[in-house]
């Protein structure tokens, strides 16, 4: 049956008898995507994440519905008896006759489905078609025709009014799919997306406007104090120097405590994730930091999956040969340390002369000259199949950043995922991000953008964008997010040589920090973290409607000062420290005192006080709220309106 545009938007076909409110007990939750225990992108972190949150909230009444895969029930689901006798009835139904929705039982609770991107929206626009009693939720966590256009690099946010969007989903051969998303945004009685600017592309692509905004969140580890995510830095960045002193074997002429790491990861889409923008700048900010003399050196890792067929031979050889140089190191140790024990076991203070003999110095002769070497070092860890063609690689070879000794920007590319099995680079991502100083992620494509997300609850300042639903909604709740250590770069307003420019300021500009003004940001950083817990995301709303004004993180007392005025977070230093001893004080810089910066925070950005109801409004459409540009808001907020294809974005795009 056709569905005209009045009974597949507004009406609630089945469910005339529901009330103003209802029983949340007599109500069943549904949540359908290809993404449960399916790992496939950033919506299995979504579901995954905010599981617990939706399971306390709605108990027994919750129940996730995904693809059945061997992997993901070996791993990730525990296999149960049906708890209720109207599941077991459906399950009996599907496994006899195939897939049906909800078989009907003497109950007939209420039913809310909510079916997240267009591979599930075929059950939600066969729900609207057959009339079940249904109350359907449709999700767009990016649209399928937005991030093939973005993909062909044409000028997006500045045409998203003129697309021929059947035309083009033609062209690229997915019409068939598109059409499903399309159809799912236009049955569904409610329709979400997962930032403002998704929220406008979904308007112009799929020509229906999101009723409502919900950003996505995380499960954060709170800490009980603020030294111990501080030691877990210092703990993963040693890890990441010993693959550096490794890598860097022969060439290792650079100060490793003067040393930043910097990253990049996620899909390799180049210029939707913006490598192309982080290459550029990175070649600019080597030459400020040569010209400059600067002590500083950046080490910049590439992490995305690549077609490779094997590790560098040069790149394992590295790894082998500090290796050898550590059991070298060490064996002459034990060798040095058990004629000193011996020498004072006698009474008498060791011939240094005859500490070590030929022998020894043979061996350490033996370690140095392997590590010596005429190449430089590798900038790819892995042979690439496409190597002349690769656009990392490509770009590398044009802007001449081969890891040379008077280049201060080395750059490490990494074309798989991380894993703390790997021989080469043995740290899992999240230990990996917790060892790095900077997440750099200037994307011109990205619906909402969980990396820099996880930077911040791990206490690592990021770059984000104005065009990553990220970056708008911390623009929103953040008065000065470059306080915070949350740089928004701006690719929306300028051109992509002006938003390049910008990029290479922010990286100099936090290559010029001390050590001490890192730790205070990291601290300031890690701060946030709960305006990105799902603890506070997903109860924004029905039955906890938010508070006026939800978060609203002011702009910090004090600037991060000079060291030597600082009084240390941790009393395990996760850097070494100037000593105030070694100079003069900064007359200008104000004391700084962590815990009472801490508590100041606190009391600016405590949680909202949620009202405790027992039931649930049937509304289906948000109320009116401000936009992102304007006055505070919630995150839980109705989308702008579409900006002006001529006066909202900046230059063409090349």
């Amino acid at each position: 049956m056709p569905l005209n545009r009045t009974l597949s938007m507004s009406s609630l076909p089945g469910l005339e008898d529901w009330e103003d409110e209802f029983d949340l007990e007599n109500t069943v939750l549904f949540e359908v995507a290809w993404e449960v225990a399916n790992k496939v992108g950033g919506i299995y972190t979504v579901l995954q994440t905010k599981a617990k949150v939706t399971g306390d909230e709605w108990g027994d009444n919750y129940y996730l519905v995904g693809p059945y895969t061997e992997q993901g029930v070996r791993t990730q689901v525990e296999l149960l008896e049906a708890p209720t006798p109207a599941l077991k009835k459906t399950l009996d139904s599907m496994n006899s006759k195939g897939c049906k929705f909800l078989a009907q039982s003497e109950e007939k609770p209420h039913v809310v489905a909510h079916f997240h991107e267009w591979l599930a929206g075929v059950g939600l626009c066969l729900c609207r078609a057959r009339r079940l009693p249904v109350a359907t939720i449709f999700t767009t966590h990016a649209t399928l025709l937005g991030r093939y256009l973005c993909a062909g690099a044409v000028d997006f946010y500045n045409n998203l009014e003129n697309f021929n969007v059947d035309k083009e989903a033609g062209e690229r051969q997915i019409y068939h799919r598109y059409c499903m998303e399309r159809a799912a945004a236009h049955c569904a009685h409610v329709f979400t997306t997962v930032s403002q600017i998704t929220a406008i592309e979904a308007q112009h692509l799929l020509k229906r406007k999101p009723d409502i905004v919900t950003p996505n969140g995380l499960n954060v580890k709170k800490f009980s104090a603020m030294h111990e995510f501080q030691n877990l830095h210092a703990q993963s960045k040693a890890r990441i120097q010993e693959f550096v002193r490794g890598h860097f074997y022969g060439h290792l002429d650079f100060n490793l405590d003067k040393t930043l790491y910097f990253f990049i990861a996620g899909r390799y889409e180049f210029s939707n994730k913006g490598a192309d923008v982080f290459l550029e700048a990175l070649a600019r900010l080597n030459y400020l930091l040569r010209v400059n003399g600067s002590e500083q050196t950046v080490v910049a890792f590439f992490i995305m999956p690549a077609r490779t067929n094997n590790f560098n031979v040069e790149t394992l050889k590295g790894q082998a040969v500090r290796k050898q140089l550590w059991d070298t190191a060490n064996t002459v140790k034990e060798k040095f340390g058990r004629k000193l024990y011996e020498s004072l076991l006698v009474g008498s203070l060791p011939d240094m002369n005859k500490m070590l003999d030929k022998e020894d110095f043979t061996m350490m002769k033996r370690a140095i000259f392997a590590t010596q070497r005429q190449s430089f070092p590798p900038v790819c860890t892995h042979n690439m199949l496409d190597d002349s063609s690769d656009p990392i690689l490509t770009t590398i070879r044009r802007i001449g950043l081969f890891n040379s000794s008077a280049d201060r920007v080395k750059v490490i590319f990494h074309p798989e995922f991380l894993s703390s099995t790997s021989p080469l680079l043995p740290v899992d991502y999240e230990e990996f991000v917790r060892g790095c100083h900077l997440g750099v992620f200037p994307s011109y494509y990205e619906p909402w953008g969980y990396t820099p997300a996880e930077c911040t609850v791990m206490g690592i300042p990021s770059i984000s964008t104005n065009l990553s639903g990220f970056g708008c909604f911390m623009e929103e709740h953040i008065a000065d997010p470059s306080a915070y250590g949350i740089y928004i770069l701006d690719r929306r307003f300028r051109s992509l040589d002006d938003s390049c420019s910008q990029l290479t300021s922010f990286l100099y500009s936090f290559c010029q920090q001390s050590r001490r003004q890192r730790i205070i940001q990291r601290n300031r950083t890690e701060r946030l973290s709960d305006l990105l817990d799902w603890k506070y995301l997903g109860r924004v709303g029905p039955p906890h409607p938010p508070p006026a004004q939800g978060y609203r993180y002011p702009r910090p007392a004090s600037v991060p000062p000079s060291p030597s005025l600082s009084r240390h977070s941790s009393p395990h230093q996760s850097e070494d420290e100037e000593d105030p001893r070694n100079g003069p004080l900064e007359e200008d810089s104000e004391r700084y005192d962590e815990d009472e910066e801490a508590a100041k925070d606190r009391r600016n950005i405590r949680a909202p006080e949620w009202p405790r109801r027992a039931s649930c409004t049937s509304s289906t459409s948000g109320s009116k709220r401000n936009s992102v540009d304007t006055a505070t808001s919630s995150s839980l907020s109705t989308p702008s309106e579409p900006l002006s294809p001529t006066s909202s974005l900046g230059e063409e795009r090349n």
